[in-house]
């Protein structure tokens, strides 16, 4: 593809990517060199970008500053990947049902579905509150996957349903020729042709589950214990004052276990992307 463009084409192109990348990798960059200063240098003047005094002892005071940042990123990955699996449950045969049976109301719901993202979370918060106190919710981990789920569902089937309806729907007539269930089907046929497609939806799903955490979590629950990181930093504030280098290193930490999943699955996350989105 890059054939196409000509030599100053390209120069413009890679020009506008380093750009880019520069306005969204540069706070992130900034929040590391903020986690390696001393709180009382963090806001002297005039600015400098090197020091001598620099380390990485706010990495090691976090877990001192607070004891149960351990047990808060535990809880962020473990609620993250619960919501991932509730979410791929509901997705996968919901998907699979839209892309390949017509059914009266097909449009009007996946309409639905599609205006169901269009609400903030904020909006149905009270309406959940009371959902979850009366079916005795609040103050567990449920509180916060259930609705966390629920609200990336909708967007979970219109991708996965997009990829699906690229899978030739004769690997599936063969297969009910031959006698296969509909289960069957979609278990030993259809799944092992979509994977690039299902680690889209849960990466997707994971990323998606990770950043809405903290509001669910600060509405729905009060115990210690089950708060994810997102809230768990807010330990790093204090009344007069705020650990600003400690928490930028404790969101450093905290962001790891996503990047790491997310580099490991990079090139299927792009092999999806494009299956997907391609006609074959």
């Amino acid at each position: 593809m890059m054939e196409r463009f000509t030599f100053v084409q390209k120069i413009f192109l890679y020009l506008g990517i380093a750009v880019f990348l520069t306005f969204m990798l540069l706070p992130f960059f900034e929040m590391f060199m903020a986690s390696l200063r001393p709180l009382q240098h963090l806001f002297r003047s005039p600015y400098q970008f090197w020091s001598d005094d620099m380390s990485f002892q706010a990495y090691s005071d976090i877990w001192e500053t607070v004891p149960l940042l351990g047990r808060y990123i535990f809880n962020s990955v473990f609620l993250a990947s619960v919501t991932t699996f509730l979410c791929m449950m509901f997705v996968i045969p919901a998907a699979y049902s839209f892309a390949r049976f017509k059914f009266k109301g097909k449009t009007i719901s996946l309409g639905l579905f599609l205006g169901v993202n269009m609400f903030a979370g904020a909006v149905l918060l009270i309406p959940l509150y009371k959902l979850l106190r009366s079916m005795g919710l609040l103050n567990t981990y449920a509180a916060m996957f259930v609705p966390g789920a629920a609200f990336l569902v909708p967007t979970g089937i219109w991708l996965l349903k997009a990829y699906l309806e690229k899978i030739p729907i004769e690997l599936e007539e063969s297969a009910w020729i031959d006698g296969a269930s509909r289960m069957y089907i979609l278990r030993r046929v259809v799944l092992p042709l979509a994977v690039p497609g299902l680690i889209v939806v849960g990466v997707a799903s994971f990323i998606g589950a990770y950043a809405q955490q903290f509001l669910f979590a600060i509405t729905f629950n009060q115990k210690r214990e089950y708060m994810p990181l997102p809230a768990g930093i807010f330990e790093f504030v204090g009344y007069q004052s705020v650990i600003w280098n400690q928490l930028m290193a404790a969101s450093i930490v905290g962001i790891i276990p996503v990047l790491i999943i997310f580099l490991f699955l990079q090139k299927y996350l792009v092999k999806g992307l494009t299956k997907g989105a391609v006609k074959g």
